[in-house]
C-alpha cells in the first residue's frame, strides 16, 4: 500500500513512517522542509504545506491510503490570538485541502488526526467514541478539525483517531511531566482529581495502523490506553518509575497564571476509553500506566547509552 502522511516529522509522524515502511508499504512523507531528520531513508519525500493547496495534492491522489497529522502544537505557548489561529488553521484548513483531493479520488482511506479534547473539560463520566462533544476552545477547534475531513467519506473510508495525551521516550509530554521531578518537586497539579487519558507512543502508532489496515474500523476511533488514570495517580507512578518524591502539588493559580487560557487543558481532563478499538479486537501493548512508564524510561535509557 502506498500512505501519505502530513505531519510525518511529529512526534508520531517519524515512527509511524518508519513502522509502515518495515511493514512493507511505500511512504510518501510530506514536509515543509527539503531536508528534515529523522524519516527513513526508504520514505519519498514531498516537500509542501498542507495549509495551502498545491503540487502536493497531486502526489496525495496517485497514494492508496492517507495519515493526516499535520497540526501546531497544541501546547506550546500561551494561547494568544494568533496562536489560536495557527491552531484551528493548521488543522481545519489542511483537512480540507486533504479531503477535497479524497472527494474527487486516490486513497480509498484518510486516518485523520483528532483529539479527546473533542469531549471537553469533563468530570468522572466515562466517555467514548459514541459520547456528544464538549466546550471550550479545543472543543470547537476538533469539531471543526473532524467536519473538515468528513466530505472525503463520499468515496473513502475516514477514520478520525481521537488521541490523548501521547507519552513518547523523547520530547513531547512526558519530558514536559518529567522536568520537576528532576527537581524533586513532583507531584499533582492541584488535588490532582481530574483524569488524564494517556497512551504509549507504541500504541498510537498501531492504532493508526489498524485503522488503516482494517476496513471495519469507520468514524470516530479514540486512541487511548483502556486504563485512563487521575492526574495524581500518575504524578505517583511517575515518581515511584524515577525513584523521585511525588507529594508537592502545584498550586491551580500559579498554572493558570503562567498558562493563561492554555491552563484550559492543564488543568482538566476527561476520563475517555476506547471502547471501539476494544471491540474491534485492537489489543494494547500497554493498558496500564505502570508498565508503559518502565518501557518509556528504558526507551530513554538506551537511548542515552
Amino acid at each position: 500500500m502506498r500512505v501519505f502522511v502530513t505531519g510525518a516529522t511529529g512526534l508520531v509522524g517519524r515512527p509511524l513512517c518508519a513502522a509502515l515502511v518495515e511493514a512493507g508499504h511505500e511512504v510518501v512523507a510530506l514536509s515543509r522542509s527539503r531536508s528534515p531528520p529523522g524519516l527513513p531513508p526508504a520514505a519519498r519525500l514531498v516537500e509542501g504545506d498542507p495549509v495551502a493547496a498545491g503540487p502536493w495534492q497531486e502526489e496525495l491522489q496517485r497514494c492508496d491510503a492517507c495519515v493526516h497529522l499535520a497540526g501546531e502544537p497544541v501546547a506550546g505557548g500561551r494561547w494568544t490570538a494568533a496562536r489560536k489561529a495557527r491552531i484551528r488553521d493548521s488543522r481545519v484548513l489542511s483537512t480540507r485541502h486533504v479531503a477535497e483531493v479524497l472527494e474527487r479520488g486516490g486513497p480509498s482511506v484518510l486516518v485523520s488526526g483528532s483529539a479527546v479534547g473533542f469531549y471537553g473539560p469533563r468530570g468522572d463520566e466515562p466517555l467514548d467514541e459514541d459520547s456528544p462533544p464538549g466546550d471550550g476552545f479545543l472543543a470547537e477547534v476538533v469539531q471543526e478539525w473532524e467536519a473538515a475531513a468528513r466530505p472525503a467519506a463520499a468515496r473513502a473510508r475516514v477514520v478520525l483517531l481521537r488521541t490523548g495525551v501521547v507519552l513518547s521516550p523523547r520530547g513531547g509530554a512526558l519530558e514536559q511531566l518529567m522536568l520537576p521531578f528532576r527537581f524533586f518537586v513532583g507531584g499533582p497539579l492541584g488535588d490532582g482529581a481530574f483524569w488524564q487519558s494517556w497512551i504509549h507512543l507504541a500504541d498510537e502508532v498501531g492504532l493508526v495502523r489498524f485503522a488503516l489496515e482494517d476496513r471495519a474500523v469507520e468514524g470516530p476511533l479514540v486512541a487511548a490506553a483502556p486504563e485512563p488514570v487521575r492526574n495524581r495517580d500518575l504524578a505517583r507512578a511517575l515518581g515511584r518509575a524515577l525513584g523521585r518524591p511525588s507529594a508537592l502539588p502545584t498550586p491551580v493559580a500559579a498554572v493558570k497564571l503562567a498558562l493563561g487560557e492554555l491552563a484550559e487543558i492543564a488543568v482538566t481532563g476527561q476520563r475517555v476509553l476506547p471502547a471501539k478499538a476494544l471491540r474491534l479486537g485492537y489489543r494494547f501493548r500497554f493498558p496500564e500506566l505502570g508498565p508503559a512508564l518502565a518501557d518509556l524510561l528504558a526507551a530513554r535509557s538506551r537511548t542515552a547509552g
